[in-house]
């Protein structure tokens, strides 16, 4: 008698052991469990025989060994609540699938890539998904290891086409879903397992939904085929171009940048002309390996004109991101007022070394006594400047990436370096690190729930009127009440 319809507990003869062992594993990422019920035990046999003599791993018991749980013509209802009662370390780990995925691994001979097509979904929710997960981001961490990428990818496309049309909520509603979605710690296979996640509106859901039934999700599918969500995708991936021009070439007909550049009545600025110049370039990733080597540069220039000067890579590369965009970096000094004048000494610098390409230089604005500032602006007041800077294949280990066919030594790169004051160095370093939802989660959370005012200039309470001390990210984090978060865990 079975101890359980749903599994079979077969006890090997010395023969079989021996011939078992005999057999080459080539798969051990790899454990299959088939289940028995509507199998049969004598088609279960076949199969595990058959896919040992390919490579695979099966275990005759569940076990927390187990990879891939794999069912034929099983009610998804019953499966399940079968399987939570099994005592599973973590269930949420565990692919449970269709037979299907199993019989094309034995055709290829080989475990086949996991689609959702492939899984046996459940109506339950995943305790372990959901458990705790907070509304802020600031509140969660983040990794650049994202499990529910096909999810955030539609999320992203649907927030960007929001933002083209300008409405505002439904682009911050998709930025939202998609960052809880990238901090859960297991792929989401039901929409059930989404059940009580926070931000996640019937938008987001019916997103979510279509593409565990289908794989793909139509309304991405067709924004991607539109007219106008391609021109203006290709219009603001050019340095200089926002939404807003990006939309008043698209309603003059233009279409590709070769129309824009033969427009008369199109003036460029400086900003947009260097764009063009060097897109190739600057619309290519930059590596980390790329990064350091402009850390390397930039640093010693910086030091070269003042020895003690502070200065941090930021942005995506210091959340430990392998590639970002552009590179970001803040420039300070120990002593307050000593950073005035130190960044056109740094540009003079570059320039003199015959590595800068292109610069806007924008001084500050920054002043204290207009603090605190109720209405966040996307840029703040420091001065900085935004650059191209050249970089030569020996300067980067493992040299640059390149385009097919490019045979230079070098490759243009975007470079931005913003000079803070010493004592806003801290609230500065975590605005730029970000992520850009992050930031943006940390100043809704200090205004809803501690009744403050953040940005990346200050931090002020308002129920004691006055500015808290924040010389280091730490403290931000400890006015706040908040536990701190690594800059790491700050991909949301």
């Amino acid at each position: 008698v079975l101890p359980n319809k749903y599994e079979a507990t077969a006890v090997a003869s010395p023969k079989q052991a021996s011939a078992r062992c005999q057999e080459e594993v080539k798969f051990k990422e790899v454990m299959v469990y088939l289940v028995e019920k509507k199998m049969g035990r004598s088609r279960r046999n076949f199969l595990t025989s058959l896919a040992r003599s390919k490579g695979f791993r099966v275990d005759d018991v569940l076990s927390d060994e187990v990879t891939h749980v794999v069912a034929e013509d099983n009610q998804a209802g019953g499966l399940w609540s079968w399987l939570r009662e099994q005592g599973l370390r973590d269930i949420s780990k565990v692919q449970v699938l269709d037979i299907s995925w199993f019989t094309e691994s034995m055709r290829e001979g080989r475990p086949v890539t996991v689609e959702s097509r492939h899984h046996i979904q459940t109506v339950c929710s995943t305790p372990a998904a959901v458990d705790n997960v907070s509304q802020y981001a600031c509140q969660r961490r983040t990794t650049t290891e994202n499990h529910n990428k096909m999810f955030t990818d539609a999320l992203e496309v649907l927030a960007e086409s929001s933002e083209f049309n300008e409405n505002e909520g439904r682009c911050l509603a998709f930025r939202r879903a998609a960052s809880v979605l990238k901090s859960l710690p297991s792929a989401v296979r039901s929409l059930g397992a989404t059940q009580g996640l926070p931000c996640l509106g019937e938008h987001t859901e019916a997103v979510i939904e279509e593409i565990l039934q289908f794989g793909r999700c139509f309304k991405v599918e067709e924004i991607q085929c539109d007219e106008r969500y391609q021109a203006l995708k290709l219009f603001t991936s050019v340095f200089g171009v926002g939404p807003k021009t990006a939309e008043k070439w698209y309603r003059r007909g233009l279409r590709s940048f070769k129309e824009i550049l033969n427009e008369p009545a199109i003036q460029l600025n400086k900003m947009q002309r260097a764009g063009f110049l060097y897109y190739r370039d600057i619309s290519k990733t930059v590596s980390k390996a790329e990064a350091q080597a402009l850390r390397c540069i930039i640093e010693e220039t910086v030091h070269w004109i003042m020895p003690d000067a502070i200065l941090a890579l930021t942005g995506g590369f210091r959340r430990g991101k392998e590639y970002g965009h552009d590179v970001d970096f803040l420039v300070t000094t120990p002593e307050l007022g000593r950073e005035e004048g130190l960044l056109l000494h740094v540009i003079d610098r570059l320039q003199d070394q015959g590595i800068l390409l292109y610069c806007e230089h924008q001084g500050t604005t920054f002043d204290a006594t207009k603090l605190p500032s109720c209405n966040f602006e996307a840029m703040d007041h420091f001065e900085k400047c935004f650059l191209i800077v050249r970089l030569y294949e020996d300067q980067v280990e493992g040299g640059l990436q390149r385009n097919p066919g490019d045979s230079r030594a070098w490759r243009a790169i975007r470079v931005d370096l913003v000079v803070p004051p010493v004592d806003r160095y801290a609230t500065a370093l975590l605005g730029w690190t970000g992520s850009r939802q992050f930031v943006r989660d940390l100043r809704r959370f200090a205004r809803k729930e501690r009744r403050m005012l953040f940005d990346n200039h200050a931090l002020y309470d308002k129920t004691k009127k006055m500015f808290l001390s924040t010389t280091t990210e730490e403290d931000i984090f400890v006015h706040l009440g908040l536990e701190y978060v690594e800059p790491w865990q700050r991909n949301a």
